[in-house]
């Protein structure tokens, strides 16, 4: 598809930004977290393992990427997590793809209690049928993933929903969460349930410093999965702008109705007083902010003339929409590089929170394709 080749420019030279840095994100810490959970493997009853439903592909553990897709994994239960903020068609087709391959899969949402209570009572069915149905033993779940994904906020969930179910009672013990990749460093233990009782290891993310294609590198800083700041913010939003760009939402008026169609948008704006609009000038999360950045992104794309399909043309048009996100944000005027900056990142938020729609940026492969499922 024509467009999507030229969208590929961006993702190529985010990409090869991103590999030169590898060894920024795995030093040896990383490699000797790498080889303690290496070791660990073998000696628990269950790995869990958690991935962005954004990219359920490529945030997959390189551990487990390197075995053979023939081999079972009656051990292994992958969580794809950060569900709320994935295209839920597309997650439906992933957690089907990834079953008929073998794979145990649950979808998670680490902010909701429900729904780590789904993933508590996966946890507790899989050990049973490991321990054979006893119920009065003890299982042990190694939770493993790469950097960011949410292994933190969702043992912190499992562990304060487990001891409150449990008979005895005590002081929470927390895992240490962090929106910045990288930050567990060790390896902790929690208990999550009892009766079976269940014993969860946290580990650090581990991310390999070398990636399975070029598209790779891209998905993951856009999702977190690597610090922005060995990134100009600007690189990356441009490469999430060629993406939006490409997609059905922000062609279509009619899909804005989900933050309010346009007739709403403009009278929200025109009803606001002087001292309204000043008080949340700066807060881009404030709903009409939202739709407004959301308007900007559909007016550009609808009065665009241009070819989408070709490379400079596309280019031309992410850069008329980072100009026109500034009055979107309701951002004063600075020197051409901090207003940049404070796009970027503002973007890039609104992007990692859902705010600008929820997408999945891993296509479900077809069957004969071999990938990590």
């Amino acid at each position: 598809m024509a467009t999507a080749a030229a969208a590929e420019a961006f993702s190529r030279r985010l990409g090869a930004a991103v590999r030169g840095l590898s060894g920024s994100w795995y030093g040896r810490h990383m490699a000797a977290a790498e080889r303690a959970i290496r070791a660990r493997i073998p000696l628990v009853d269950l790995v869990l393992e958690v991935r962005d439903a954004r990219i359920p592909a490529t945030s997959a553990f390189e551990p487990r990427r390197r075995r053979s897709l023939e081999e079972p994994y009656e051990r292994w239960l992958v969580a794809l997590n950060k569900a709320d903020l994935a295209d839920p068609t597309e997650t439906e087709k992933w957690v089907a793809f990834m079953k008929q391959r073998g794979s145990s899969c649950v979808t998670v949402n680490s902010h909701s209690r429900e729904s780590i209570n789904e993933l508590l009572n996966a946890v507790r069915g899989r050990i049973r049928e490991i321990k054979h149905g006893v119920s009065d033993c003890t299982g042990t779940v190694l939770l493993v993933g790469i950097p960011n994904v949410g292994k933190s906020a969702i043992i912190n969930a499992m562990h304060q929903i487990g001891r409150i179910g449990a008979a005895e009672k005590g002081k929470l013990r927390h895992a240490i969460i962090s929106s910045h990749p990288g930050e567990t460093r060790d390896i902790s233990g929690y208990k999550v349930a009892s009766h079976p009782n269940i014993y969860v290891l946290d580990t650090p993310g581990v991310l390999s410093p070398i990636f399975a294609d070029d598209e790779s590198g891209p998905k993951l800083i856009l999702t977190g999965a690597i610090k922005d700041s060995l990134i100009e913010e600007h690189e990356i939003a441009q490469f999430l702008l060629s993406v939006l760009n490409l997609r059905k939402e922000y062609r279509e008026l009619e899909d804005l109705n989900i933050l309010g169609d346009k007739s709403c948008f403009a009278d929200a704006l025109s009803t606001r007083s002087h001292h309204t609009k000043r008080q949340y000038s700066s807060d881009h999360t404030q709903d009409f902010i939202v739709r407004g950045v959301r308007q900007a992104l559909f007016e550009t794309i609808a009065t665009f003339q241009g070819d989408l399909g070709n490379e400079d043309d596309l280019r031309r048009l992410v850069e008329i929409q980072l100009t026109s996100l500034q009055n979107a944000f309701r951002l004063s005027a600075e020197s051409s590089e901090v207003i940049s900056k404070r796009v970027a990142t503002k973007l890039l938020n609104l992007y990692r929170t859902g705010r600008l729609g929820h997408y999945t940026l891993d296509r479900v492969p077809d069957v004969t394709q071999e990938v990590a499922a």
